[in-house]
Parts: structure tokens; sequence; C-alpha cells
């Protein structure tokens, strides 16, 4: 095998696992090899080490072929020879090549993500029952919501609930519970409470029990009342307050 073929063959598996950031400019061509990850993150704003996320550190002209471009043509355009500097400016002002695979791949993680927050953290308010995972899938579907591979869940969640509730009545207010039980299970239980939402207006009540107020996402309840039952083996007393 010859230096070209090893060099296209090794960048094709670099592929496998990364994208190519592009930028034309001048006419030319200029693509980086980076983490799809670290794409997600640098674009959202945070501090990124842009080297540690790159297998090469070299500029090509063609990333498929493994066909660099030349120094003095990336000099020329970027007016730097750094290749962090150079990463930087094609994932501001290029765009990424993504494959159908890995596109296909980061939009369904990135979909049961938005899936799970929505359900986990809202409710029906006509029902005071949470929405099963799947029955927010199937408005998200019948919606024909696009998921941006790229783009942080964070920043598409508003999107995505603005669209299903045409479709799903969705309600993502808090709802607070009592949670009492025996002085010897608190322990147990503390941090169990701490996991699921906050506690407030915590006392220990004249009989040695100990009282605490959860207040957590109303998709959570099922899943605290779940818990709570298994710790404390159905002991602890729960009452839905008004607040």
């Amino acid at each position: 095998m010859g230096k070209k073929d090893y060099q296209k063959e090794h960048t094709k598996t670099l592929l496998d696992e990364h994208v190519i950031g592009r930028m034309d400019s001048h006419g030319e061509r200029f693509e980086v090899i980076i983490q799809p990850d670290t794409v997600e993150e640098f674009r959202s704003g945070e501090e990124i080490d842009l080297l540690e996320n790159m297998p090469v550190e070299k500029v090509f002209s063609d990333a498929h072929k493994g066909e660099e471009a030349p120094n003095h043509l990336v000099e020329k355009v970027f007016e730097t020879n750094e290749i962090e500097e150079i990463a930087e400016s094609i994932l501001k002002e290029g765009e990424v090549q993504i494959t159908t695979e890995q596109r296909n791949k980061r939009q369904k993680q990135k979909r049961k993500e938005i899936v799970n927050r929505i359900a986990q953290n809202s409710y029906n308010p006509q029902t005071d029952a949470p929405h099963p995972p799947q029955r927010i899938e199937n408005a998200m579907s019948e919606a024909e919501i696009h998921i941006d591979p790229f783009q942080p869940v964070s920043k598409q969640m508003d999107q995505v609930v603005d669209e299903i509730r045409e479709l799903l009545p969705l309600s993502f207010e808090k709802k607070s519970f009592a949670i009492t039980v025996r002085g010897d299970m608190q322990g147990k239980i503390y941090g169990l409470l701490k996991n699921l939402g906050s506690i407030k207006d915590e006392e220990w009540l004249n009989d040695g029990r100990w009282q605490g107020v959860l207040k957590i996402p109303a998709g959570k309840q099922d899943e605290m009342f779940e818990k709570i039952n298994k710790v404390t083996k159905g002991e602890a007393e729960i009452e839905e307050l008004d607040r």
C-alpha cells in the first residue's frame, strides 16, 4: 500500500467516529476532522480544547482522501498556521459534514432525551397524571418534529414543547409533597429525596418522626412513590400539598 493509499484508509477509519468541519474560501476548501460532541459544545458557547478532540491536527483540502491543504493557502486564508485557531474559524463560519448513519444516530439519541425530559418534567393538567413517553413520542411524530443533530437538547426543548402542545395538554408546574417517616429512616431516605427534587421546610416532629416538603417536577411523582415506598417498605406518609 502506497503512502497516499494508507493516508486515505487511515482517514476513512477516523471518519467512522468523527465528522468533518468544512469551509470554502478564496476558491479553496478547508476541512478538519473532529469529535461530533465537540462541535455541539463549541457551538453552544462552552470553552473547549479543540485540539484534544481532533484525532489529527491537520487542515485538509479533502479529508476523505487524506489530502492536506497547502500551508501557504492555509496561512493566506486564515492568516495563521495555528490549527486550533483555524478549526475555530471553520466551525464558526463553515458547516459540518456528517454521514447519514451518524446523523440518524445523533437524532435518535437527542429525540429520546427530549422525550424523557418532557415526560419527567410535565404532566397532563386534565388528568393530573404524567404523560407516558410513548404518548409524547407519538405527538412528536404527528407534529413532524425535526431534531437538529448538533443543537443542544436544552435549546430544542421550547420549540418541541410549543409544537406538541397543540396535540397534548402539557403543564410544567412542580408539585409539593409532605413526606413523613420514622426517625430511623431519615438517613436512608434523605439522599433519595434530594435526587428527586428539592427539600423544603424539614423538621423533626414531637413524636420523633422526620418530615420534609419535597418539590418535584410533576412527571416524577410515580417514580417518587415507587422509590420512597421501596426504601421505607410502604411505611412513609406521603401527602400532596396545594403549593
